[in-house]
């Protein structure tokens, strides 16, 4: 899949309003808002540059055996074990990412990488959240307890509740 760069460049520009890119103390880069969101707003929207032919840690994954990196500052945002924002696919089949509680402008946008993939097997530190909440280690789907996935339902990618009701019928 061929991604024409300065249609990205011109939907980033249009995207980015209500965002924008920082230094994280001790995390490298992170997005923060610009602006107020409220629960269920699309804070940002996704535009897949590229298939990618391994998972890596800002790969996407968005079919249970397909990996893609987004365009933009999707790739920046960072995980946190409570985070700001949740995953709705869109008709392209990239993600959209949605405000999963209020978000304050100035606040750092975050996701729980766990909402898009089901394993995460590239993060050998431990989780840098620093989140009362924090699991330690940044993990996938498959390990997440169930009271965290009823928490996170509506605002995951849904391959991942097509993955798991598949797994737990093969038990």
């Amino acid at each position: 899949m061929t991604i024409d760069k300065n249609k990205v460049d011109h939907w980033n520009r249009i995207l980015s309003i209500g965002y924008e890119l920082k230094v994280t103390p001790g995390r490298g880069d992170g997005v923060f808002s610009t602006k107020s969101f409220s629960i269920g707003d699309i804070v940002m929207v996704g535009v897949i540059e590229k298939t990618l032919t391994a998972n890596h840690s800002h790969a996407s994954q968005v079919s249970a055996s397909l990996h893609v990196q987004h365009a933009g500052l999707i790739s920046k945002v960072n995980h946190s074990c409570n985070p700001s924002c949740g995953i709705s696919v869109n008709a392209s089949g990239a993600h959209d990412f949605i405000a999963f509680r209020d978000i304050e402008q100035g606040e750092e946008i975050t996701f729980d990488y766990a909402m898009r993939n089901y394993s995460i097997d590239y993060f050998p530190d431990p989780c840098l959240c620093g989140e009362v909440t924090c699991r330690v280690h940044v993990n996938g789907w498959k390990g997440l307890s169930i009271e965290k996935r009823d928490e996170y339902e509506g605002f995951v990618a849904p391959y991942l509740l097509q993955m798991s009701d598949k797994i737990s019928l093969a038990t």
